[in-house]
């Protein structure tokens, strides 16, 4: 096949200029209530009695709320003008007043301007790809926006289009050249291109049905296809949709998980939170107009596929073997509507991959809906025999908790038998002495919480009598006691986290270490969330209020709130070179402190850590395979530091062979084998690492009982 030269058929036309589309009468616009808006009444009622916080609703709400909105609708600050943002900053301080009253107009206004916006620049953009591009020139994008100024004036909105779909094209004419570049080689399946070698043995998405390879999709039209996709969703808007976000942003003012729900979202919120059981089994929220993946529900169709990744964002969603629906810009909630479906039936997903700055390179990924199998979501254990530094043969088991589960209408009528994961783990827990287990450890990587009550029992499965949390609800603070004094298991343990390590999660890991009890390894710290929400409907026909009502502490005093829990001994993952994180979220609460619990710590544990300390810091240096997953950790972190983008071809071109084989070497790294029943990774090198420490562990522990028992 012939190859294109894109870096000369993209050339400039010497002399030509552009011209900014000027406004059009044709646009649609959303009219206002003609009479006050009770729903936003309430909102403003409630919020300062109800919230954890009681802050005032005043201006200061008012001005954060203005700037939440404008985030919303204009992410990246490129839609927008100055002259716009000033113009609504002038009414900011009085919006609060005017939500008191039920009047919402100002954020039709706002969002009808926005329409203006991009109805004009959606026309640009054509202009602009009609136009071409010198890609041979030394130039460069800044991507991130979200705290980047809005354009001046025309001339500097103009230049910055420019810059920024020259960016996106320069994005997809790479894609389109390493596509080619894979198939030359005879190639299918491989990093950028799919993974069909790791999942030969299912039916997958080919790569001739991927738009990358989709000649139509060409780089002008694949952009802006994009562009009026947005416009659509927009024209396509009502104004309940628009009160959704409007009032949506003075709940966020104080904090980012208080929300209000139309009567619509409070119906798709229960969906959402049903998508992890029938669906794909995904954690989704709105990110750079996608829907990105917080996390992966354990046990769902997604997890156990293994291709879908944390941070990965869809971009379109295809019923079975029908074409595809674009859902870039789409309402979170329409884009889970679509991802769900009948049990047994097929979805395609086409994900761009965590690793793209450009939003270009694509794949597809087909997976069946199916329910999670509660066998799938249940703590599990498996034993592995490691060497002690002394050379002697440990038995060291793993239990990994996916989610703090609990039947809890079994557990209120009395049932023995109902689902409880502290049930499942004390019993695991139970078997180790007959197994003459040496070490526990206790994964809690992608765990995102669940049951309290479990959290708290589960922790005294490990420790005597004592309190586990502290919990704070307006003035009032609670503590919640483990009351039963029996251990289940009082050997050398280790806490596994990560950066979705979080709630419950972090409350047991934290109790664990506060007490002295065990070792926690992992991400430099977990999620940091904790709060606690309640949903408290207003009305059939006005929605609902999620308000944050409650915030965790530990029994040492400090909140798991934004810091989370530090691990004693940090061995990283991917994870940790991402934005995921409470400390990530606009007006996240601030840490903060009550009184420490009484409670006796154990003192054992403390001398060891800086020899554990040095002794995984030495492995680690010298492991060859650490050494490949240190790239892999420089280069995320690499991409999430990168301001901006190279717009010469050449570069990019570079660039993208260099993340092919971080790819390569990350797909190397997630393989999965079958042990028993059970599949895990071939190369968990932070799991490997982990147990080397536990072995460590119980060997400094024997060595320290054999010193206090020597005469």
């Amino acid at each position: 096949m012939k190859q294109i030269n894109w870096s000369l058929v993209t050339v400039l036309v010497a002399g030509a200029t552009l011209v900014a589309p000027a406004a059009t009468n044709t646009l649609k616009r959303i009219e206002p209530l003609a009479e006050p808006c009770k729903a936003a009444m309430i909102v403003a009622e409630g919020l300062p009695r109800l919230h954890l916080n009681h802050v005032a609703f005043d201006e200061r709400i008012a001005t954060n709320a203005l700037s939440l909105y404008l985030n919303m609708l204009d992410f990246d600050h490129t839609y927008f003008l100055a002259s716009d943002i000033a113009e609504f900053q002038e009414r900011g301080a009085q919006l609060t007043d005017e939500l008191r009253a039920g009047d919402v107009r100002f954020g039709v206004e706002v969002f009808n301007r926005f329409m203006e916006r991009v109805t004009n620049r959606t026309a640009y953009v054509a202009q602009l790809l009609d136009r071409g591009f010198d890609t041979r020139r030394q130039d460069s994008y800044r991507w991130k926006r979200k705290d980047a100024p809005w354009a001046a004036n025309e001339p500097a909105w103009n230049e910055l289009w420019r810059r920024k779909i020259e960016n996106e094209y320069v994005g997809r004419v790479v894609a389109m050249k390493l596509a080619d570049a894979e198939k030359a080689k005879g190639k299918k399946g491989k990093g950028l291109m799919g993974w069909i070698k790791k999942h030969d043995d299912k039916k997958v998405a080919s790569d001739e049905d991927d738009e990358r390879a989709d000649p139509s999709l060409a780089p002008r039209e694949f952009i802006l296809k994009r562009y009026k996709q947005f416009l659509t969703v927009l024209q396509d808007s009502d104004l309940e949709w628009v009160l959704q976000r409007y009032l949506m942003a003075f709940t966020m003012a104080y904090d980012p998980h208080s929300e209000y729900f139309s009567p619509m979202t409070e119906e798709d919120f229960d969906i959402s939170m049903r998508l992890s059981l029938v669906g794909i089994g995904a954690l989704l929220r709105p990110e750079d107009g996608a829907a990105m993946i917080e996390r992966l529900t354990p046990g769902g169709p997604a997890e156990r596929d293994g291709r879908l990744k944390a941070g990965d964002k869809i971009i379109a969603v295809a019923q079975g073997d029908n074409p595809a629906q674009d859902v870039l810009h789409w309402p979170l909630n329409k884009t889970v509507r679509l991802i769900r479906g009948k049990k047994g039936t097929k979805v395609v997903l086409t994900v761009v991959p965590k690793s793209d700055l450009s939003m270009t390179k694509t794949h597809k990924i087909d997976l069946v809906r199916d329910e999670i199998k509660l066998e799938e979501q249940r703590a599990k254990e498996e034993v592995r025999v490691q060497s002690a530094p002394n050379g002697a043969k440990l038995s060291l088991a793993v239990v990994t908790i996916p989610e703090f589960y609990a039947d809890m209408k079994g557990q209120q009528q009395g049932k023995h038998d109902a689902t409880s994961v502290a049930h499942d783990v004390r019993a695991i827990l139970n078997t180790f002495s007959t197994q003459h287990v040496d070490g526990v450890v206790l994964d809690l990587r992608n765990n995102g919480g669940g049951s309290l009550e479990e959290a708290v029992e589960l922790t005294g499965e490990f420790i005597g009598s004592g309190p586990v949390v502290q919990v704070r609800q307006q003035n009032d603070v609670q503590v919640l006691v483990d009351s039963d004094p029996g251990i289940d298991y009082a050997g050398p343990l280790v806490v596994l986290v990560n950066r979705l390590s979080a709630s419950a999660s972090e409350i047991l890991a934290a109790a664990l270490q506060d007490y002295g009890r065990a070792v926690v390894v992992g991400d430099t710290k977990t999620h940091g969330k904790g709060t606690v929400q309640s949903l408290l409907p207003i009305s059939e026909k006005l929605g609902a209020l999620k308000l944050t009502t409650a915030s965790f502490y530990r029994i040492a005093g400090g909140s798991t709130q934004l810091k989370g829990v530090v691990p004693d001994i940090v061995v990283p993952s991917i994870l940790d070179s991402m934005e995921m994180g409470e400390e990530f979220l606009p007006n996240a609460l601030q840490w903060s402190t009550v009184d420490a619990a009484g409670y006796a710590r154990d003192r054992t544990l403390q001398p060891l850590l800086a020899e554990l300390r040095q002794h995984s810091a030495q492995r680690l240096a010298q492991d060859p395979q650490y050494t490949v997953h240190r790239k892999l950790l420089q280069r995320a972190a690499q991409h999430a530091n990168e301001k901006e983008v190279s717009l010469n071809l050449q570069t990019r071109l570079m660039e993208a062979r260099q993340d092919h084989e971080i790819e390569r070497l990350q797909e190397q790294e997630d393989e999965e084998i079958t042990v028993g029943k059970e599949k895990r990774k071939k190369n968990d090198i932070v799991l490997s690492e982990t147990l080397r420490i536990l072995a460590d562990l119980v060997t400094l522990e024997q060595a320290h009982h054999l010193a206090q028992t020597t005469p």
